[in-house]
């Protein structure tokens, strides 16, 4: 059990409220964002702190901590709060519902999966990831660090989901696929082979954009 500092004061801070205290053995007992982006001292009915100074009220030896971030910038702002806050000495918890079927132990820290996930066998996941609900995650796949998936998603066998990678809601990846870095694949894409790195795919088959992904997902 540990007492966990929510970065953010968004929808997902909200959320990761609602499941680290109704599904899970740690207790919320503040939030934390940056100086220009507070809107007050409470939020949810617990306090919100300046990032700049958390470790004057929360200090890391005492409290561990969760980055509750969408994944705006193929999920380089989620990744620049994070590391920020190992900088500063925290220990990050992840949080991986009761009501979700996980089949390895081989899942990172700061990781937020969501009920309904399905995770085969021989799966690695890394640090930073978001699984939202009910996604198939096939065996013998890896998802590097700094991902996020939404929901309702087929990662097929042995692929590969490289870092800063993006997957909309119910798309497709065949087996043995390799997702590169920075890929966006939009809703409902079927991508039947690798992609190439910092790209758009849409379609079906999901056919390259020539796009950039940061540009596109601001």
């Amino acid at each position: 059990m540990a007492k966990v500092v929510v970065f953010g004061i968004s929808d997902t801070a909200q959320l990761a409220k609602f499941y680290l205290e109704g599904d899970s053995e740690h207790e919320v007992v503040g939030f934390t964002v940056s100086s220009d982006y507070m809107k007050g001292d409470s939020y949810e009915g617990l306090p919100v702190v300046a990032w700049e100074e958390v470790e004057r009220h929360y200090p890391p030896s005492e409290y561990k901590m969760l980055v509750a971030m969408v994944a705006s910038g193929m999920n380089k702002h989620r990744r620049e709060f994070y590391e920020q806050g190992k900088a500063k000495g925290y220990d990050f918890i992840s949080y991986v519902s009761s009501r979700a079927t996980v089949l390895t132990e081989d899942i990172g820290e700061n990781c937020f999966i969501l009920e309904d996930n399905t995770i085969q066998p021989f799966t690695k996941i890394g640090d930073n990831v978001v699984l939202w609900s009910g996604n198939h995650i096939g065996h013998h796949s890896t998802i590097d660090s700094h991902v996020f998936f939404t929901s309702h998603i087929v990662l097929s066998g042995h692929c590969h989901v490289k870092e800063h990678s993006f997957i909309g809601v119910n798309a497709t990846i065949r087996d043995f696929a390799v997702i590169e870095e920075g890929s966006l694949i939009a809703m409902g894409a079927v991508v039947t082979k690798s992609t190439v790195p910092w790209d758009v795919y849409l379609g079906n088959p999901a056919k390259a954009l020539g796009k950039n992904s940061v540009e596109v997902y601001k």
